[in-house]
């Protein structure tokens, strides 16, 4: 039984008492009401947790209930019936706010099907809100938007292991985001006041990476005229985040390893050890396990940096995720100005695999915003990656077994015609090299 109840808002009885009869048996508590006017006065009483609206009603229309309802319950989501003759008004209702709409006569399923997606996303939204309250006033969240059950249980985890010295291990495709799951840890903890300090491990030459990290003593080698304070003593009192730790050659992992169990550093050319009160958080896109077995990556260090580990799923395996991230980066790039988006082209957005992840989003997202001309975003305006690449998601279940062998076949002869040169591959095909990548990897294609 759902705790709150739905108010129900249909002037047809019979109609009236299908809708609350559907709701009850699936176990929902049901309030109907034949007015705009008595339901406005029913939310006023009690505490609902969706509302369900004819379009048509007398006296106040259902768009007018929508924005007296949003005006003071705006986190109340609101789902439409409607006659097939007024779809039209049922889609601006959903640009004013409302969650989803029906067309009458309706499937039962159907129905049962957009009430349990609506109560879902409520559920993810005041728990999303509660982690977030739980923090407040220290801006952990504000730049992580996620409603996905995913993105739910990293809120849950950032908000358990914040307090605590743990080592946290952060897991998950490039441009997912591991970077702002680190700040927010940092900044959840008792640490948060102090700096965070950012090495990329792929992005220093290997033979300086160790002075980067530990520093060195004036004289230590030639060039080193005075002396270098090094990462780790930077962050002391703070954390320490160590991007693409997968790139650590093994010589350096050594000496990450005793840094970890002594909590202190040797600087290059001192035989002095400088003590670092610190915390550590490395971030990978590589599979350290698989790592361990070729031996390119210390077991020892691999358990030492994975206490709490914190995987991020790639955008494609969230797609509820992508609205509110699109809704998100159209603010940040024209904070002034309301921007829309026409369902097809917010489908084809959704069903693209985003293999840049959320990087890739918002560098597409700025692109569009660049080019557009009014305040609608439609299927013309999107980047012809994702127009070509992208397919509804029930063609892709229905088709899958022939369109991935058909694509295999293509990719595999594009590959073999151009030498295994993904560039050429990728002109060949008509698509960018990052999707033809993602695809090899999709369906294990490997050089012969």
């Amino acid at each position: 039984m759902i705790s709150h109840p739905i108010l129900v808002v249909e002037d047809d009885e019979s109609q009236r008492r299908i809708i609350e009869y559907n709701l009850r048996q699936k176990g929902y508590l049901a309030i109907a009401v034949d007015s705009a006017e008595k339901a406005l006065t029913a939310l006023e009483e009690t505490e609902f947790y969706l509302l369900i609206s004819d379009m048509k009603l007398p006296g106040k229309s259902g768009i007018e209930l929508l924005h007296d309802v949003k005006a003071k319950w705006p986190e109340l989501p609101v789902i439409f019936i409607t006659a097939f003759g007024t779809v039209e008004k049922a889609v601006e209702a959903m640009k004013e706010g409302a969650f989803d709409y029906i067309t009458k006569p309706f499937d039962r399923d159907e129905f049962l099907l957009t009430v349990e997606k609506a109560l879902e996303f409520q559920r993810l939204k005041d728990e999303n809100q509660k982690l977030r309250s739980e923090l407040v006033g220290r801006g952990v969240f504000a730049n992580i938007i996620g409603v996905s059950k995913a993105m739910q249980d990293i809120f849950a985890t950032i908000s358990k292991v914040a307090p605590s010295d743990a080592t946290v291990l952060i897991t998950g495709e490039s441009g997912t985001g591991k970077e702002l799951i680190a700040r927010a840890i940092h900044q959840a903890s008792d640490r948060g006041t102090r700096p965070i300090i950012t090495v990329n491990c792929a992005a220093i030459p290997k033979d300086l990476l160790e002075s980067e990290l530990f520093g060195y003593v004036s004289g230590a080698f030639t060039g080193a005229v005075k002396d270098k304070i090094g990462k780790f003593v930077l962050a002391d009192g703070g954390t320490i985040f160590l991007d693409e730790i997968g790139d650590l050659h093994l010589e350096l992992q050594a000496k990450l390893l005793r840094v970890l169990q002594e909590k202190a550093v040797e600087p290059v050319g001192s035989n002095r050890l400088i003590a670092v009160d610190i915390r550590v958080i490395a971030a990978t896109n590589q599979d350290l396990q698989a790592g361990v077995k070729s031996g390119t990556f210390r077991e020892d260090l691999y358990y030492r940096l994975n206490v709490i580990p914190v995987h991020i799923k790639p955008l494609r395996e969230r797609p509820e995720d992508i609205p509110p991230l699109i809704d998100y980066f159209l603010k940040k790039q024209m904070p002034d100005t309301e921007i829309t988006i026409e369902r097809k082209a917010l489908d084809l957005l959704k069903a693209y695999p985003w293999p840049g992840n959320i990087r890739e989003l918002e560098n597409t997202i700025k692109r569009i915003v660049i080019f557009k001309e009014d305040k609608k975003i439609r299927v013309a305006d999107l980047p012809e990656e994702i127009t070509k690449s992208s397919r509804p998601t029930e063609s892709i279940d229905n088709n899958h077994s022939a369109l991935s062998e058909s694509e295999i076949k293509l990719i595999s002869e594009a590959l073999k015609n151009s030498g295994w040169n993904q560039s050429r591959a990728a002109a060949r095909l008509g698509i960018p090299r990052h999707v033809l990548i993602y695809r090899m990897k999709k369906y294990n294609i490997k050089e012969e």
